[in-house]
């Protein structure tokens, strides 16, 4: 059975290139535009990994992120954050926040790929 893997990001281009990338290499993947959707689809759903935005309207990845975490059934899940933000502070309110790992945009392929396969499988 493939990995499900939730891609939120408010930009259709990202969510789809890395859909993409990651639909290539096996993995079932789910998309939403902002936090507050991603939380509708974490709801009754099972993800092995989530890769999310920082700037988003509604609710930014790390509030998502945060949120993620106080979901009994979503505490020990990957959350990569893929972003333009490279500023440590950003940086730490992400990790403080629960955030696996941390990749800037643009992304490489192969990277993103090996982050998930290492994460999720």
């Amino acid at each position: 059975m493939a990995k499900r893997i939730l891609v939120v990001d408010d930009s259709a281009a990202v969510r789809q290139s890395v859909s993409y990338v990651l639909d290539q290499a096996g993995y079932e993947v789910v998309q939403a535009e902002d936090g507050m959707d991603a939380l509708k689809m974490l709801d009754g759903s099972t993800f092995d990994l989530i890769v999310t935005d920082v700037n988003m309207p509604n609710m930014d990845g790390i509030a998502l992120t945060g949120k993620v975490r106080e979901l009994d059934a979503y505490k020990y899940t990957p959350v990569v954050v893929l972003t333009t933000e490279s500023q440590e502070s950003k940086m730490s309110a992400g990790k403080a926040a629960g955030a696996t790992g941390w990749i800037v945009k643009p992304f490489d392929s192969e990277k993103l790929l090996q982050v998930v396969k290492r994460l999720a499988g």
